[in-house]
């Protein structure tokens, strides 16, 4: 399973890849794994600021919807258009062309709060 050593994550399954001060967010190969065939990824907050932890978004799979968490508060400025209409790219390339979303961040003190690759693995028993 993949985890990479670069990003951070939530206990919540969401990474985080951090450049300056826009994060870029998506789901873990874990949390697309224990979701299945991912069917859509709703995002109706862009251009929104929100804080750390709120939802910014759900995700369907075949069989459940999964609400998305901020992983730090910010201005949602960008949501993945690829996903609109190949949703499976969050199963395929979690983190790559899978990404959701990219935040302009308000408080970058929060990202030193996430988990590294250790600690999650730890978390998900990896």
């Amino acid at each position: 399973m993949s985890i990479p050593a670069d990003l951070k994550y939530t206990k919540d399954h969401e990474w985080v890849r951090l450049e300056g001060d826009i994060a870029t967010v998506g789901i873990t190969h874990f949390a697309q794994k224990e979701l299945g065939d991912i069917v859509y990824v709703e995002v109706e907050t862009l251009d929104q600021t929100l804080e750390k932890d709120e939802v910014f978004g759900t995700v369907e799979a075949v069989k459940t919807v999964s609400d998305l968490f901020l992983p730090l508060s910010g201005e949602i400025i960008e949501f993945n258009s690829g996903l609109e209409d190949a949703p499976e790219l969050v199963n395929s390339d979690p983190y790559g062309e899978g990404w959701m979303i990219k935040i302009k961040a308000s408080d970058l003190a929060e990202y030193d709060t996430l988990l590294t690759s250790e600690a999650y693995k730890e978390l998900i028993g990896a």
